[in-house]
């Protein structure tokens, strides 16, 4: 040791991406900030940790204040954490980010520092570098990757679906997420036969065209075995397995 003090008092954060499917696209919350740093920019909503706060209750609290959602109705899981030195002009801030997934959800409403919160697709956003402030942009392109790699190996796919739902509705939410192209046969067989991944109802959707679809809701199993890989399904247009 050469007797320098190195440690440095660093601030606690939390942010959070969140993501549905509306109007047929992935989507985000994000937020314009109603102070600086970053006055008027967008941002994904989140807020400094509370002295008496768990970290899992900063994340539930920041979504309801600074978005108007329900933290306890979503999919919410860590994500990973963001320490690069620099990332935040007011000094040494160290934040935990979070994933949240949920069927459409109503448009969000801005509280506390946000001037205004909205639904955004996310293809414009994650397209045009530095676009949100602090290091945002990379924290959506994690959670969007995270999002996009989990439907591959867990039944995370139901997360954005609502209580019930067609294999036709669960089919657009991975065609949506992947940005690509399924095979509608090749998906159905391999979903219903997937263990525990789906439940039939016993109810039936009237369609315009057809034969009414049968509706299901969410199963058990939460690991989706075998899985399906988006890179083989874009590939061949077609469900792919491992």
């Amino acid at each position: 040791m050469n007797g320098v003090d190195n440690r440095q008092h660093a601030l606690l954060t939390v942010d959070l991406v969140v993501l549905t499917v509306r109007d047929d696209q992935l989507q985000v919350v994000l937020i314009e900030r109603g102070k600086e740093p970053y006055k008027g920019r967008l941002a994904l909503p989140g807020g400094f940790v509370r002295s008496n706060e768990d970290i899992d209750e900063a994340a539930v609290r920041e979504l309801a204040e600074e978005a108007g959602l329900d933290g306890r109705q979503l999919h919410l899981e860590q994500l990973r954490t963001y320490a690069t030195p620099g990332r935040d002009p007011r000094g040494r801030v160290v934040s935990v980010a979070y994933l949240a997934l949920a069927p459409d959800l109503p448009i969000p409403v801005a509280g506390t520092d946000a001037r205004n919160a909205r639904w955004a697709p996310i293809g414009p956003v994650t397209d045009q570098p530095e676009t949100l402030a602090f290091d945002h942009d990379r924290i959506l392109a994690d959670g969007v990757e995270r999002a996009r790699a989990k439907l591959e190996y867990t039944t995370l796919g139901t997360a954005f679906c609502a209580p019930t739902f067609t294999i036709s509705d669960l089919r657009r939410i991975y065609e949506v997420v992947w940005s690509t192209t399924i095979d509608a046969r090749n998906f159905h067989r391999k979903v219903v036969n997937a263990e525990d991944f789906l439940t039939p109802t016993g109810g039936k959707r009237a369609s315009e065209v057809g034969r009414p679809a049968a509706l299901y809701r969410a199963g058990t199993a939460t690991v989706l075995y075998p899985p399906m890989l988006r890179f083989s399904t874009a590939r061949g247009g077609a469900a792919g397995s491992g």
